[in-house]
């Protein structure tokens, strides 16, 4: 059976983001040596956190955004063998956001 999960508040739950294989001068680097990266897509987010007034501030990445986060930001937690971290949103530190070509290059 499949586990869902709902983040409270203000936090999201990231799945990282896998980097290509690098090698650099034919040396080969082992997965333990690799620093994990820090880009990820948003899987789940909370609805917000309360303001003093009692409303609820939304927030601002929503599910299937690619985000950039710290390197020591978050939870890491394994649900259903897969790993995900949970973060607050103010530990994010920005969104990916991806332009449209121009319908014509060179113009």
């Amino acid at each position: 059976m499949a586990t869902t999960i709902r983040p409270l508040h203000d936090r999201v739950i990231i799945k990282r983001l896998d980097e290509e294989e690098q090698i650099r001068g034919g040396i080969i680097i082992p997965d333990t040596a690799k620093e994990k990266p820090q880009q990820g897509e948003v899987i789940a987010a909370g609805e917000g956190k309360f303001r003093e007034d009692g409303t609820r501030q939304a927030l601002d990445v929503r599910p299937g955004d690619r985000v950039l986060f710290g390197k020591y930001s978050g939870s890491e937690v394994k649900i259903d063998d897969e790993e995900y971290i949970i973060m607050r949103e103010d530990e994010i530190l920005g969104v990916f956001t991806t332009t449209a070509k121009a319908k014509s290059a060179g113009k």
